[in-house]
């Protein structure tokens, strides 16, 4: 039988990428985002061994040496058979009559259409000298690597040279500093930052970056580069006659189009340079594209990620059949550089004819505001922030519209974050110029049902790339109408933190006279444990003492995880994933005398399983006479601290790693908390702890500790961000306790620590105010409310043995305490293909995943 015409699939046709940068990777995913009919077939060629990666958090690379911290999400495509991505390939030909491609590896690729996403590569002046072999540019992550060897080699704060003062060249410098450098920054222009910054804020920026350590060479070049008197360091020579004796000098001087493939397959390029598209983003070839850097849109290259998505779009969006057309771009840019916030939006120079400037500079505190008007002083044209961009994120939706009230009142310091108010901006204001939403789909999303950041984030892309829309967003979910309760529960009008700050200042020790004070009825499944938790962070009475043992889960309440056959695990703490061979015998003895099934975890600790509730005090006496303890898997509280084996045993170690994580988890063991933390200790940036995944993360370093917060695994997984560098041993301890004290007190309930974060005003930079600058005068109280828990510290599970009280409650049944639960009885196990695994009678069948020889049997009981 003949298949019929709606039976036979067109052959996909190839698309080829040239380049796998941020905006080669966006290209990728918006084409096959839109691609429900698999029409496309895309072939990826990248140069770099790296998938793409966030260069435009290059900087943050310095210190965490962490690859993976920076790759975009989705860059190898796993499981999408329509994405062939070619690390560490090159092309070097393009046969434009053939339609193929030719790499240096001598692979010829056909293709149906090309898109050159091929970025810029770092001018490099051509002075003498600029080839030395300790002369870098500062663009990949391999750049980087050059830099940190040579940096580490040179005596410890030896000058480094940074060529150009721009964004990228003070984003160098700044690494050159994080290295334990003297950075210099030579600029030949007569000001910083001379594309974003004025004058006026200019010399607002180089009074802030100096303080920071930096030295300023403005109006100068660099006329030369020769190795020193003794050829172990380079003398650089200025333009003006000056020199600088030097251990590296890194080139930063601007960027240009990565166009010569193209030129040599005789595309038109742009007077400056660039691959010249229409705006379709596409050449003089009519199957050939450009987006990003290398495309010269009707002969203008755009240099920020924002255009460059916009370009990825249009032509994903083209090769579909679609109409789309760039529509120009918006070059607007919020940076924080060396901690100092610097803005510009619209027409920042005041270009525009008959332009009249307000400007407010306060050298002494460190800010500069100004904002560009039109001639009658009613439309808003552009402005830059210098110190303080808090402003930003209104004042650039407004550009070319008319300003509500006084002008000056916009950057007047009474003004606050801005004179405006949200719902003066139209709903076609640009909130997210990264991802293009408006106004007007923000508060769409929020009305069809977004009641929080992360909701209109996955509703609407926006917040999603640099985040600094992020608080508009949230002003706009506080003045759209949605009320979102801060309220616990029904019986309490208050949040958590709100309850937590009440049992602190009042002292109350029970959850009878917190709600019979502050709130209303008897309490219910989420106030009664959220109240047990508050309480068991307060202090060190035990968690089945007195009436909190009503309060408790499940799985608090017999300290022990619940299983879904109504038996019990248990499992004893290893701090750091150590124990000793005879505690390794007595867990196999009680294994075997109580025949549990035990499984290695993911945590660097033995679970046992398949305990009855009244066994559990009888393993628990048997642990701690071992010298074991709880290792509370079943509270919202520490669970693991895992570690590699450090410098002890490793030959890439550079700190003891293993000591470190047995002094965290013994320190912070039974810490209660809104919800359960996990930490990871590694001893050098190989990083096999899985510290970056954690909610604590530590990282050794040959300076120190790196402090990594806020990493949470899950179904949504987010890697920690770096809150602290090169940090001795007491003061990241000091920092943790902070940390995590500000976590308990502030955070919702069963909020990890990485939506705490992301909910928290300021993010990690108030964070980082608070841990590490004591912003709020907390530092001493956090310190000492761990203390307290340190001291207090008594394990549960011994507590329990020593107490008759407690331990009647380990009962199956409380009439009749000697008798065991029927309902739970193990037998021989049942072959499933070439594995045994445990089968629940009642229950379904379970997929194999264990090697034990027994099954697990419910029956009924009468009552």
């Amino acid at each position: 039988m003949m298949p019929s015409r709606r039976d036979i699939q067109p052959k996909p046709r190839t698309v080829v990428v040239i380049g796998h940068g941020m905006v080669g990777h966006r290209f990728v995913q918006s084409l096959r985002e839109r691609d429900q009919a698999g029409i496309w077939r895309v072939v990826v060629i990248a140069e770099e061994a790296d998938a793409a990666y966030d260069r435009v958090g290059l900087s943050s690379y310095v210190g965490a040496w962490d690859r993976s911290s920076l790759a975009l999400h989705g860059n190898d495509y796993a499981g999408d058979d329509a994405v062939q991505l070619r690390l560490g390939e090159a092309v070097t030909a393009i046969d434009r009559g053939g339609k193929r491609v030719v790499t240096n590896r001598g692979f010829e690729i056909g293709y149906d259409a090309l898109v050159f996403a091929t970025g810029s590569y770092p001018f490099v002046p051509p002075v003498a000298g600029h080839d030395h072999d300790r002369c870098f540019v500062y663009r990949t992550l391999d750049d980087l690597d050059g830099i940190r060897r040579a940096a580490e080699a040179s005596t410890p704060g030896a000058a480094g040279v940074v060529v150009g003062g721009g964004l990228l060249g003070l984003e160098a410098a700044n690494a050159l500093r994080l290295l334990g450098m003297t950075p210099h920054v030579v600029e030949f222009a007569p000001r910083l930052m001379p594309m974003q910054v004025d004058a006026g804020g200019s010399a607002v920026l180089q009074n802030l970056v100096s303080d920071l350590g930096l030295h300023v060479h403005t109006g100068v070049g660099t006329s030369s580069i020769a190795d020193g008197p003794e050829g172990e360091s380079l003398t650089v020579t200025l333009s003006d006659g000056a020199t600088i004796d030097a251990a590296l000098v890194v080139f930063s001087a601007g960027v240009r189009p990565r166009d010569a493939v193209a030129r040599e397959a005789g595309l038109p390029v742009g007077e400056r340079g660039g691959v010249l598209v229409d705006s379709a983003c596409r050449s003089a070839d009519p199957d050939i594209y450009a987006v990003g850097e290398v495309a010269a849109v009707d002969g203008r290259c755009y240099g920020l990620v924002a255009p460059g998505f916009s370009t990825a779009d249009v032509v994903a969006e083209q090769l579909l059949g679609g109409s789309a057309r760039f529509a120009g771009a918006d070059m607007s840019t919020k940076l924080k550089l060396l901690g100092v916030d610097v803005a510009s939006f619209g027409d920042a120079m005041g270009e525009t004819d008959n332009a009249l400037e307000i400007v407010y500079s306060d050298p002494l505190a460190g800010r500069y505001a100004k904002i560009v008007l039109s001639d009658d002083a009613r439309t808003l044209l552009g402005g830059i922030l210098v110190g303080d961009a808090s402003a930003y994120a209104t004042l650039k939706p407004m550009v070319g519209r008319e300003i509500p009230g006084d002008p000056a009142a916009l950057i007047a310091p009474a003004a606050g974050e801005s004179g405006i108010g949200l719902d003066a901006l139209p709903d076609d204001a640009e909130i997210c110029s990264c991802n293009g939403v408006s106004k007007g789909a923000i508060c769409s999303a929020i009305t069809e049902g977004a009641c929080d950041v992360a909701a209109v984030k996955a509703c609407t892309s926006a917040g999603t790339t640099c985040g600094g829309c992020v608080p508009v967003i949230a002003s706009l979910l506080a003045a759209s109408g949605v009320e979102v309760s801060k309220a616990l529960c029904e019986h309490f009008s208050q949040s958590r933190s709100e309850l937590f700050e009440v049992v602190m200042v009042t002292g109350i020790r029970t959850f009878s006279e917190l709600i019979a004070r502050y709130g209303t009825g008897s309490g219910c499944e989420v106030c009664k444990p959220t109240v047990a938790s508050i309480l068991a962070s307060t202090s060190s009475d035990h968690i089945l003492d007195g009436e909190q043992a009503a309060l408790q889960d499940t799985n608090d309440h017999f300290l022990a995880n619940l299983q879904k056959n109504g038996s019990y695990s248990v499992v004893p703490r290893m701090p750091g994933g150590e124990v000793t061979a005879d505690q390794l015998i007595v867990i196999g003895e009680i294994a075997r005398d109580f025949d549990l099934y035990t499984k290695i975890t993911g945590g660097q600790r033995i679970d046992m399983f398949g305990a009855r509730v009244e066994q559990l005090p009888q393993i628990w006496r048997r642990l701690v006479d071992a010298g074991m303890e709880s290792g509370h898997a079943y509270g919202k509280s520490l669970r693991t601290v895992k570690s590699c084996v450090g410098q002890s045993w490793c030959r890439y170690g550079v700190q003891d790693s293993v000591g470190m994580a047995v002094l965290l988890e013994k320190r912070y063991r039974g810490l209660r908390s809104p919800h359960k933390l996990k930490f990871g200790v590694s001893g050098c940036a190989r990083e096999c702890a899985e510290a970056r995944g954690k909610d604590v993360g530590v990282i050794a370093t040959e300076n120190g500790w790196n402090l990594y917060v806020a990493g949470n695994g899950g179904q949504s997984p987010k890697h920690a961000q770096l809150l602290a560098r090169g940090v001795d041993d007491t003061t990241l301890v000091a920092y943790i306790d902070r940390y995590l004290m500000f976590y308990i007190r502030t955070a919702d309930r069963l909020q990890r620590t990485a939506s705490w974060l992301e909910s928290l005003d300021g993010g990690l930079d108030h964070l980082r105010a608070v841990v590490c600058e004591d912003s709020l005068g907390l530092a001493a109280q956090l310190e000492a409310a761990m203390d307290r828990h340190v001291a207090g510290y008594r394990d549960e599970w011994a507590e329990v043995l020593a107490d008759e009280e407690k331990l009647a409650r380990f009962v199956s049944f409380v009439n009749a305490p000697d008798v065991p639960d029927p309902t739970v009885r193990f037998s021989d196990g049942e072959v499933a293909g070439d594995r045994k695994v445990p089968v629940l009678l009642d229950m379904p069948r379970l997929r194999p995943q264990s090697s034990t020889d027994r099954r697990t049997e419910r029956e009924g009981v009468a009552t």
